[in-house]
């Protein structure tokens, strides 16, 4: 069986080709993944992955029969879990419909490696660092917003406290004009009054 043909014996569970296709990617990526990171891969009735230091040694070509020296080398190696090895030994039974009997990991069984804690806890600083700044950009802008409402709101009310000084200077001097021009015609009249008992006084 080949990659295509687990995808499609998959396909019906997984609700299409496509999700299947990317269920089987997604796992193998991540066992890969961890393995090359020197962590162990287990899956509790399965079998477990993990990454094994083979160091420098002489060989054989098998052609020519020449000592050879191998260099040293890192090769990734499965071991098949108690229940895998039961059934392809035969003696446990396939069932004829349904899931393998595989037992389910129970809690803490899944193991992961160091690298993979790592990882795990660099994502979740990240998610908080993230967390963090935009908090802070909100309260920034919240903030912002705030002053400036406070500001628009000082400089309305100021300008509408010089509105009003003005317009009561403006009615307080209106009056005074009109007062002062209404006496000038009355000094002119008492001119006219004196000036005719002048004249009056002349003729007698």
């Amino acid at each position: 069986m080949n990659k295509a043909q687990l995808v499609e014996a998959i396909a019906d569970k997984m609700g299409g080709r496509q999700q299947a296709a990317d269920a089987v990617d997604a796992v193998l990526d991540a066992i890969v993944r961890a393995v090359v990171g020197g962590d162990r891969v287990s899956v509790t009735g399965f079998g477990s992955f993990e990454k094994v230091d083979r160091p420098a040694r002489y060989a054989r070509n098998p052609q020519t029969g020449e000592r050879v020296r191998v260099k040293k080398t890192s090769v990734p190696r499965f071991r098949a879990g108690q229940g895998f090895k039961d059934l392809v030994s035969g003696t446990k039974k396939l069932p004829r419909g349904g899931e393998v009997s595989v037992k389910k990991a129970p809690k803490g069984s899944l193991q992961m490696g160091a690298a993979a804690k790592k990882a795990a806890a660099k994502k979740a600083t990240a998610k908080k660092a993230a967390g963090k700044k935009a908090a802070a950009k909100k309260t920034t802008a919240k903030k912002t917003t705030a002053a400036a409402k406070k500001t628009t709101a000082k400089k309305t009310t100021t300008a509408k406290k010089t509105t009003a000084k003005k317009t009561t200077t403006a009615k307080k001097t209106a009056p005074a004009k009109k007062t002062t021009a209404k006496k000038a015609p009355a000094k002119k009249a008492g001119a006219r009054k004196t000036s005719a008992k002048k004249a009056a006084t002349r003729k007698k």
